[in-house]
């Protein structure tokens, strides 16, 4: 990729690296992922009423986080859709597969700093093939909270330290 800063429409691309990039607009910096890729996020509820979340280290936090299965759409295939990347993420990171796929929708990650868009999806009719953990050393831990106790189980990780993803929100509706 080149060093060289370039324009695009009112934008002035600042820096680039293999999956993020940094623009100016105006007086105003945001991040952007390469080639506008976005992400599958998975809200995963099995039968007997539980999430499945995933605990990992996150750099740019230096902190191990809670957060739902999520992945990068077109990061290891271009011809990835974002229900494939919902799939393939939450079979690799979790050991689960769904029977039901909800598509509930396109969502900015957080439209003040990042361009970011993500695909939710709600997954239903699990069943675990498998261990999950992750993929290329992600060091993924499984968690399986009851629905019913999310709201302890969050304020729990807190306590050691965890950062929770804001996503989670959205499943404390569901209790």
């Amino acid at each position: 990729m080149s060093d060289t800063l370039h324009s695009r429409g009112s934008d002035t691309l600042q820096w680039r690296g293999k999956y993020l990039e940094v623009h100016l607009a105006g007086t105003w910096e945001y991040a952007a992922r390469v080639a506008a890729m976005s992400a599958a996020v998975i809200l995963a509820v099995t039968d007997e009423r539980e999430i499945v979340l995933v605990e990992q280290f996150r750099p740019a936090l230096g902190a191990r986080t809670i957060e739902l299965p999520a992945g990068l759409i077109g990061d290891t295939d271009a011809a990835d859709t974002p229900a494939d990347a919902a799939a393939r993420e939450l079979t690799e990171e979790t050991g689960f597969e769904a029977r039901e796929w909800e598509d509930v929708g396109a969502f900015a990650t957080s439209p003040g700093m990042s361009s970011e868009m993500f695909q939710l999806f709600k997954a239903s009719g699990l069943t675990r093939t498998g261990v999950g953990g992750g993929v290329d050393g992600e060091d993924i831990v499984v968690h399986v909270v009851a629905l019913d106790g999310l709201a302890g189980f969050l304020a729990r990780q807190r306590g050691r330290g965890l950062v929770v993803d804001c996503r989670l929100v959205v499943a404390l509706g569901l209790v």
